[in-house]
C-alpha cells in the first residue's frame, strides 16, 4: 500500500493503518462525510469554472467532472438509504481547511489557479488512497465494489488537475510546486487526529 501511496499517487505519508479499522466501525459517519466530500468536489470545480470562464481547456475538462462528482454524491446517498440511514449534517473538514491555507496569495491569476488545481489534485489523491483502503478492507461486498470504482475515478481526476495546471503554467514550475505541496500535505496528515467519522 505504501508503494501505491508514494509511487503512484505521489503522497509522502501513507494513511495511519488504524484509520480503516476505525472507519469500518463507523460506516454511517464515513458515508455521510463522503457524501459531502463529493458535493464539495463538484462545488470546487464549479467555482473554478466561474472564476476562470475564459480558460477553455479548464471549462472543457472540469464540466464533466462536476457531473461525475455529483453522480458520486447521489451514489453515496443511495448507499446510505439502502442501509436505512439519513444524510445528516455536514462536518467540518479540517484536512481541506488546512490544505487550503497552503495556497499562496498574490501573484498572477495563473499562479493562483495553479495552486488551486494542485490542491484539488492532492485532495483527489488522498481520497483515492482512502478509497483503496476501504475497497481492500471492508467486509461488505457491495461497498467494496463501490469504493473500487470510486478509487479508479479519483485517480483519473487527480492526474487531470495536474495536467490542467501545466496547461497554464510551465511544467517545471508546476512540478516544483507539486513537490512543495506534497511535503506540506504530509505535515498536515502527520498532525491531524485520526478521526472515526471523516474520509480525510
Amino acid at each position: 500500500m505504501e508503494d501505491y501511496t508514494k509511487h503512484v499517487l505521489g503522497l509522502q505519508l501513507p494513511t495511519d493503518p488504524r484509520w480503516v479499522n476505525i472507519a469500518e466501525k463507523n460506516l454511517e459517519d464515513i458515508l455521510v462525510d463522503h457524501a459531502y466530500c463529493e458535493q464539495k468536489a463538484a462545488s470546487s470545480c464549479i467555482s473554478l469554472i466561474v472564476r476562470y470562464p475564459e480558460k477553455e481547456a479548464l471549462v472543457d475538462m472540469l464540466t464533466p467532472v462536476v457531473a461525475e462528482e455529483w453522480s458520486h454524491f447521489e451514489r453515496v446517498v443511495e448507499q446510505l438509504r439502502k442501509r436505512g440511514l439519513g444524510l445528516g449534517p455536514q462536518r467540518k473538514d479540517e484536512y481541506v481547511i488546512a490544505l487550503s491555507k497552503t495556497a499562496r496569495s498574490g501573484g498572477s491569476r495563473e499562479r493562483q489557479l495553479m495552486d488551486q488545481l494542485l490542491i484539488n489534485a492532492l485532495i483527489e489523491a488522498r481520497s483515492c488512497e482512502r478509497f483503496k483502503l476501504l475497497w481492500k478492507n471492508l467486509d461488505d461486498p457491495e461497498l467494496q465494489k463501490f469504493y473500487y470504482e470510486l478509487m479508479v475515478s479519483e485517480a483519473g481526476h487527480y492526474k487531470n488537475f495536474i495536467r490542467l495546471a501545466k496547461e497554464y503554467m510551465p511544467a517545471e514550475e508546476v512540478d516544483a510546486r507539486w513537490k512543495e505541496l506534497l511535503l506540506q500535505e504530509a505535515d498536515i496528515i502527520r498532525t491531524l487526529e485520526v478521526r472515526p467519522d471523516r474520509i480525510h
